[in-house]
């Protein structure tokens, strides 16, 4: 189903007209804002459609944990978070309720409008979390009221006004911590392959239920897709990323592994098959070789 139909159907099962801003072929963008116990549950329900396509940008106040994969990130008072929807990640609260006020949006969104998946707030790890004064989080914070007006405005330009709202808001963060952009990768079938590649490994995770499993484990499982020799991409992914094929899909996996061992209650072999491997013993092997542990002390630790 296309992206579309699919967000005009999540309203009409909620049985709520679609917003008077939502543009057909478009894609799709939100403005909510979170300070109840109401507002959160109207906000979980609208946000309960096609997690894995829609991008994030969260300004929270309060006291809670970001999780990644391998590693958390204490927020003590103000934050501003860009979550993007391949990489696994959970929001922990601490004994008081945090306020949020979030921007979603598709990729669709931004067509012909630059490649917003390309800056680093939405690459890297290190990159994506961004302490706050109270002064920088009301900065932020009026970004996101002029994205809200607009929404509700008669302009008929307003979503390029919001696409701008977005760009300013992701400069602006990248200013004050001064992110350096990504250093630019040479043109060339290496660099092609490797995209494609890198895009088809992150399209199969997150993983939101243990009946869900990954279908491509092997370099060879890739290149087929690809239509080239499993030989062709070892040497494009080497010669790009310094990495081999293999090594960049276990770190994936293992990224996905880490992240189910400690936010979900499956057991390891239902990880382990939902993984692609063929028996828990090979999963818990190559746990142990690259991570140091066993999963299970992997999840103790965690807890």
């Amino acid at each position: 189903m296309k992206e579309p139909n699919a967000i005009a159907d999540f309203y009409k099962s909620k049985k709520q007209n679609i917003p008077p801003y939502f543009q057909w072929g478009n894609g799709h963008f939100d403005v909510l804002k979170i300070d109840t116990l109401e507002k959160r549950a109207e906000a979980i329900s609208r946000l309960s459609f096609s997690r894995k396509s829609l991008y994030k940008i969260k300004l929270v106040n309060g006291k809670c944990k970001c999780h990644y994969a391998d590693k958390t990130i204490e927020i003590e008072n103000y934050a501003l978070i860009f979550i993007n929807p391949l990489v696994p990640f959970l929001l922990e609260e601490n004994n008081d309720p945090i306020r949020e006020y979030f921007c979603i949006f598709n990729e669709e969104f931004f067509n012909n409008y630059g490649n917003i998946k390309t800056y680093p707030v939405f690459q890297n790890v290190q990159e994506n979390v961004f302490n706050l004064s109270e002064s920088q989080y009301q900065e932020f914070e009026k970004i996101l009221d002029n994205m809200q007006n607009e929404l509700s405005s008669e302009y008929d330009y307003k979503m390029d006004v919001i696409r701008n709202l977005t760009y300013d808001l992701i400069h602006k963060a990248m200013k004050m911590n001064k992110i350096p952009a990504k250093a630019s990768v040479r043109n060339g079938a290496d660099n092609r392959i490797t995209l494609l590649f890198e895009e088809l490994l992150t399209l199969q995770f997150p993983l939101y239920t243990s009946a869900d499993n990954i279908k491509l484990r092997k370099p060879s499982d890739f290149a087929s897709q690809l239509s080239i020799s499993t030989n062709h991409l070892n040497k494009a992914v080497k010669h790009i990323r310094n990495k081999t094929t293999s090594e960049i899909i276990t770190e994936r996996i293992l990224q996905e592994a880490r992240m189910l061992l400690k936010v979900t209650d499956w057991s390891v072999s239902e990880i382990a098959y939902s993984l692609g491997y063929e028996t828990p013993s090979r999963f818990i092997y190559t746990f142990r070789k690259n991570v140091g542990i066993s999963p299970l002390a992997y999840r103790n630790e965690a807890k």
